[in-house]
């Protein structure tokens, strides 16, 4: 035996072996702008968690300047890219949800609940029941926290009902629900319930018994049942100021109830078309950056050009060349097309709050709520995702993303 041959071979296995191991524990430093203080930062990650966050003198490439802020987390993505969450007929795929997720990388989302609305039981539990099987593929990186179901127990009243499909709304109907729960996995997080229904305050109350994240919307409920709502555990307002009629009762109507419980978070639609700048400016000085979630409540239309689609049920649905959603039948809006990377420079605009507040509410405050311990701000100890970043007038342009320390979109790429 060539004794020197194999001793040779064997320095190599170790040489390979030490290399490998350098490079799984091998450390990214990240340099960018602190979204909360616009001073120049390195963080430095490690096994897709972030390590340590150091102020330093300078960019290393003070040229070209980006910020750097956790990644957004978006509670409301009805579908994105052409596709929907909502498919009948057992349409919805693992490659749709991944074209989903990596678009919305894109954008800097980094977390996000796929949102199913009002639809059949069957529907519902096929999507469910897909979602289940891909939530943990490794293309996927972690970035679906869990889902959200909006609806079917909404108000069947036009206007309240939205776009919802007036044949699927019912009432709440728990051993339906736990069937749909169980297929996904037990991985809703969420649900978005209209409080006034027979049977509501109970659901509410079994929800949050089981750590669900209860939602008031597409309702016309009182104040005493907002209020009652918000005692059984219900925490948060869908969209306010959507999922409302056109024409309400100046003094009786869901609007105050809602923005006057001091309890009771709400999520807003920043996209400038869901609401007036003045009802923002009005809902953000009300609630303020620590009660207010910026969401989406973005569709399969986003990113797809002006024109008129159908939707899952066969309905005429147009998308203006502004990026207005309309649908023609009722004279509502039909979700959004508006990433929230809009939304968030919409929100300063309006407000003239700071990007660390808009941050706050797009990205920190959703976490909060949602108990995703792990993210939402930049710390030791929290996982790494991050967003590297320009602000324009309209928008964050991304340019970087990192999902659990890994670099998942690159614009220059």
């Amino acid at each position: 035996m060539n004794y020197s041959f194999t001793l040779k071979i064997q320095q190599l296995i170790v040489f390979f072996l030490l290399l490998t191991m350098n490079i799984a524990f091998a450390q990214t430093k990240i340099e960018g702008l602190l979204y909360l203080n616009k001073k120049p930062v390195s963080v430095e990650i490690k096994d897709g968690k972030i390590v340590s966050v150091q102020q330093i003198a300078k960019l290393s490439n003070e040229s070209h300047p980006v910020y750097i802020a956790p990644g957004l987390i978006d509670n409301q993505v009805n579908g994105f890219a052409g596709v929907s969450f909502c498919l009948a007929g057992g349409e919805l795929n693992k490659e749709g949800i991944q074209k989903v997720t990596s678009e919305l990388w894109k954008k800097g989302v980094t977390t996000y609940f796929p949102t199913l609305t009002t639809n059949s039981q069957e529907v519902l539990f096929k999507n469910f029941a897909t979602l289940a099987k891909s939530k943990n593929d490794e293309a996927l990186n972690g970035s679906i926290a869990g889902y959200h179901l909006e609806g079917p127990y909404i108000s069947p009243e036009d206007g309240y009902r939205g776009a919802h499909p007036l044949k699927f709304v019912r009432k709440p109907d728990w051993k339906e629900f736990m069937e749909l729960y169980e297929a996904s996995g037990r991985n809703i997080l969420t649900v978005t319930i209209a409080p006034e229904l027979d049977g509501a305050m109970e659901f509410i109350r079994k929800c949050t018994t089981m750590g669900i994240t209860v939602a008031i919307g597409h309702h016309n409920a009182s104040k005493a049942i907002v209020d009652q709502a918000v005692l059984n555990g219900a925490r948060i307002a869908t969209h306010l100021g959507n999922g409302c009629a056109n024409m309400i009762n100046r003094h009786n109507n869901p609007l105050w109830s809602q923005l006057a419980n001091n309890q009771l978070m709400a999520s807003i639609i920043c996209d400038g078309f869901h609401l007036r700048d003045e009802e923002i400016a009005v809902f953000y000085k009300v609630k303020g950056p620590e009660k207010t979630i910026i969401t989406s409540d973005v569709t399969s239309f986003a990113t797809l050009p002006p024109g008129e689609y159908k939707n899952e049920d066969g309905e005429t649905i147009e998308l203006t060349k502004e990026g207005m959603l309309r649908y023609p039948a009722q004279n509502v809006l039909y979700g959004s097309a508006s990433p929230i990377s809009i939304g968030v420079i919409h929100i300063m605009n309006v407000t003239g709050c700071t990007l660390g507040d808009a941050i706050q509410m797009a990205s920190t405050n959703p976490a909060k709520l949602y108990g995703l311990t792990d993210r939402g701000t930049i710390a030791p100890g929290k996982r790494a995702d991050l967003i590297l970043f320009e602000l324009s007038d309209s928008e964050l342009v991304i340019k970087k993303t990192y999902v659990n320390g890994k670099l998942v979109y690159n614009a220059s790429k």
